[in-house]
């Protein structure tokens, strides 16, 4: 018979330590707070101190340091650094046990618990949970950290829900929150939105800058840049086209205040998205002082999406570029150099196109920047002959634009086909998880269905395309009529403002006349 000798093990396969040997471990404390609030800051004091004194106290335990975020949500560790040093130092074998508060205060998520846990497992780490009192080395205890995880996200998340509730019902009251750490132009006083005018006199020179120097928004984040000009935020002056879009394009800035642009799809990630429908959007007008007149706010609205439809063939450099169409050939004119070595130096406007090999060479003159203005005054003067005609007019055009009555009907239509079509294919999907079937007629069926949803979201998408530009159009029409009423009948002085506002293109002929399109429809050609 075989002789069985036993020879014990040597070291601990957990803690990876020789057995027997009694050595320090490396403790180290992990804490959080869920807000960044003043009333708040003691409760992480109190947190670091108590962890610092009790593993101090520990003879056999070695104090490594006490982790800890502030003001951090506990539904996700994407953005808690003291966490993520932690969890590398331990794979690093520089601790050995980890103590923290709760379930609650390591990871709220279920996923991140049990990963970081069995990371921590894998190489020796132990993570002691007080509120619990569970030990993570211990067998016994993943199977109840999944379920006490579990409970603990589900708290998140109900947690999470009231406090979206409770915001969308402060929107349905018209209750309007500012970042005035990120918001420039606005500060609180005594509980209430003021100007901060040292602030507002950027907003303002961003809006001059684009509407009567014909800026783009690159343009003007460069200028700020350039001078040293804080951002909203005021820790750089690291300004970008989108920052700049976004404060020409903010109403916030008119007095008003559009509410839930964006909510938050995921309570675990805290990921903000478009609201493009998905929830009902609250739009309170006059809330707060306005730093922009409506009429420029809605003059730079007009612009902009003047500019966008142009696209490429927007230029910078002067108003009258991309408004300047060639008779000829249909193309934009640009403003060229003459004579730019020599004392008879002048700036003049062509067609871009007029030189081009490739085409036959285009006849219209050219131009300078005192014959267009005199032009276009004398066409304004036309038009304003007839002002109450012309208002009367662009009433009628803003009506026939607003009544997307029909549009909205086969919007409707589409989308409830496409839900229809949507729950179809889900249906057909899971029964064929479930059941054995013919492939070939279940692939059949699948591509007719995938058909019939493209060709509905085809023409779903042309409606919205349709509503937009129609919404759009009455839109500029709107700012156009507004600055009709106030305009003078007849003017003698050149305003930029007007040529901006008024006009959609003016194309030059080869006679040097030119027909001025105004944003109504309405042309006349001096």
């Amino acid at each position: 018979m075989a002789k069985v000798t036993v020879i014990p093990s040597k070291v601990n396969p957990i803690t990876l330590t020789p057995v027997g040997q009694v050595t320090k471990r490396k403790v180290a404390a992990y804490a959080r707070v869920s807000t960044d609030s003043d009333e708040q800051y003691s409760s992480y004091e109190a947190q670091v101190g108590y962890y610092t004194n009790f593993i101090q106290s520990k003879p056999n335990w070695e104090f490594v340091r006490v982790y800890a975020d502030e003001g951090i949500s506990g539904t996700s560790t994407k953005r808690r650094d003291d966490f993520k040093e932690m969890i590398e130092a331990a794979l690093a074998k520089k601790i050995d046990l980890i103590i923290t508060k709760s379930i609650s205060r390591f990871a709220r998520n279920t996923l991140d618990t049990i990963t970081y846990v069995r990371k921590l497992k894998a190489v020796g780490v132990e993570v002691y949970f007080e509120k619990e009192n569970l030990w993570s080395l211990d067998d016994k205890t993943e199977f109840l950290l999944t379920i006490m995880a579990s409970i603990a996200q589900e708290e998140s998340r109900s947690i999470s829900q009231n406090v979206t509730l409770g915001k969308r019902w402060s929107m349905k009251e018209g209750r309007v929150s500012f970042a005035y750490k990120n918001f420039l132009g606005y500060k609180k006083e005594d509980g209430k939105i003021v100007i901060d005018e040292a602030q507002a006199e950027i907003v303002r020179l961003i809006y001059m800058m684009f509407l009567k120097e014909g800026k783009t928004c690159t343009g003007i984040a460069e200028y700020l840049k350039a001078r040293g000009i804080p951002t909203p935020s005021g820790k750089s002056c690291n300004w970008t086209k989108n920052t700049v879009y976004s404060i020409l394009t903010n109403e916030k800035y008119k007095g008003d205040a559009l509410l839930q642009k964006k909510y938050t799809a995921d309570y675990l990630e805290h990921k903000l998205v478009p609201n493009n429908g998905e929830l009902p959007q609250y739009y309170v007008e006059n809330n707060h002082p306005a730093i922009i007149e409506r009429d420029l706010w809605q003059m730079v609205q007009t612009e902009l999406m003047r500019r966008s439809m142009l696209g490429a063939a927007y230029s910078a450099s002067s108003i009258f570029v991309s408004k300047l169409i060639c008779g000829d050939c249909g193309r934009p004119y640009g403003k060229k150099k003459w004579h730019s070595t020599d004392k008879y130096a002048k700036e003049i406007y062509r067609c871009n196109y007029k030189y081009d090999k490739a085409k036959e060479k285009c006849q219209t003159p050219t131009l300078t920047e005192e014959e267009i203005k005199e032009k276009f005054m004398r066409a304004y003067n036309l038009v304003m002959c007839d002002k109450k005609q012309v208002i009367e007019d662009t009433l009628a055009v803003i009506d026939l634009l607003s009544n997307t009555e029909d549009l909205d009907i086969i919007i409707a239509e589409e989308q409830a086909a496409i839900e229809e079509l949507s729950k179809l294919v889900s249906a057909m999907v899971r029964e064929n998880a479930r059941t054995i079937q013919d492939q070939i007629e279940f692939a059949r069926r699948y591509d007719e269905l995938t058909k019939q949803y493209d060709e509905h979201k085809a023409a779903l998408d042309k409606a919205l395309k349709e509503k937009a530009y129609k919404t759009g159009k009455a839109t500029k029409m709107q700012a156009y009529l507004e600055a009709m009423k106030k305009a003078d009948d007849y003017i003698e002085k050149w305003s930029d403002e007007m040529w901006i506002l008024m006009v959609e293109t003016a194309m030059v002929h080869r006679d040097k006349t030119i027909t001025f399109r105004f944003v109504n429809g309405r042309e006349i050609r001096v």
